[in-house]
């Protein structure tokens, strides 16, 4: 898939860990695992939202479009 989530980056970069963010958005910290891994066919805006706001950070920062090698 040509979106790579780059969460496990801000994270480091926040020293936060994964459980710190669950707790802190409301979600489960498998779910922030599945996020993380990539493993996760969307993401609610409202989600999205409450993480940049607790990372203080822009969309962007977590998400990112590489294009395919093989031109699909």
């Amino acid at each position: 898939m040509p979106i790579i989530i780059n969460l496990d980056v801000m994270l480091a970069r926040r020293k936060m860990r994964s459980r710190d963010l669950a707790e802190r958005i409301g979600i489960t910290e498998q779910n922030v695992s599945l996020l993380k891994s990539g493993k996760v066919k969307g993401v609610r805006f409202e989600t999205l939202e409450r993480i940049c706001e607790v990372l203080d950070c822009q969309p962007g920062d977590i998400l990112e479009y590489r294009a395919s090698e093989s031109g699909d």
